[in-house]
């Protein structure tokens, strides 16, 4: 049974960085589409950023576009997302995700995909 599972959440001030990492078991990374979504409070859940099973194609929201970067460790079969110049408005829990190998980034972060798996989801707080 394929599972996902984050770690590297936590606190940070405004401003600073954090790492999230996605170990996978169950598939190999690259063939599956991979993404992290956040969950905050009153809000859907939104598609923070995604990429394709390849690594060639990648996707952001517009929120945190030049600030994260997604990236993956076939060796490591873990995705990462390295979250720089973090906001208050960042704060929320984070999911990884996975999804069909053809599934376009753009469907999936955008909500047009129905997601195949999930991972528990972590918390990441920026606070002053």
């Amino acid at each position: 049974q394929p599972r996902l599972v984050e770690s590297g959440g936590g606190e940070v001030q405004p401003g600073g960085s954090l790492k999230l990492a996605c170990g996978i078991s169950g598939f190999s990374l690259g063939y599956m589409a991979v993404g992290w979504f956040r969950q905050t409070p009153g809000k859907d859940r939104e598609g923070v950023s995604c990429m394709s099973a390849s690594g060639n194609d990648t996707h952001y929201a517009d929120s945190v576009s030049g600030r994260f970067t997604i990236s993956g460790d076939i060796d490591k079969n873990t995705v990462y997302l390295q979250m720089n110049d973090l906001k208050p408005e960042d704060t929320g829990v984070y999911f990884c995700a996975a999804d069909h190998l053809f599934t376009p980034v753009q469907d999936m972060c955008g909500g047009r995909a129905t997601i195949t798996y999930w991972g528990q989801g972590i918390q990441v707080t920026v606070s002053s």
